[in-house]
């Protein structure tokens, strides 16, 4: 198979967006992911997925420290700064929690030490112990197919 073909099954898993943060001598950086998901409650760790070119990569390496924010579906401009499609410099206001910038208002903040990391293809993946964490009520910013959405209905009908 293709690259194309690979990236095109991806495609078809609809996931939530989130903003990965981290702090480096009190300058906050971010980037976009999707590659997120829970691994354990007990303990409490989480799983990121950070490209090899990302330049994310160094600096999580650097501070063994990043915070999780689950993108609400307002927040989609977020998502598209930190993925580098809006070229413009934006101003950005976080909170800050445990000393890790935030990106405000996600439906989630969720900030974490790493206690793992493996390397597997062209993408590092960090396994995150949460230390801290801060929910919000709202709607997810979805992504499907390479586009942006929104859940329109939280019921499930059978």
């Amino acid at each position: 198979m293709d690259d194309r073909a690979f990236r095109t099954a991806m495609g078809k898993f609809a996931t939530g967006i989130t903003v990965i943060t981290t702090n480096i001598e009190g300058e906050a950086h971010g980037m976009t992911a999707n590659a997120f998901m829970s691994v354990s409650l007990n303990p409490k760790l989480v799983l990121v997925s950070i490209g090899e070119k990302a330049r994310m990569l160094d600096k999580i390496n650097q501070t063994g420290k990043f915070a999780v924010n689950i993108l609400s579906e307002q927040q989609q401009e977020y998502s598209m700064y930190f993925a580098g499609q809006i070229k413009e410099e934006r101003n950005i206001e976080f909170d800050w929690i445990s000393e890790m910038p935030v990106i405000q208002d996600a439906l989630a903040n969720i900030v974490c030490t790493v206690q793992s990391k493996h390397i597997a293809g062209d993408h590092t993946l960090f396994i995150g112990e949460v230390t801290d964490i801060v929910i919000r009520d709202g709607e997810p910013l979805t992504f499907f197919e390479g586009k942006y959405g929104k859940i329109v209905s939280n019921e499930i009908v059978n």
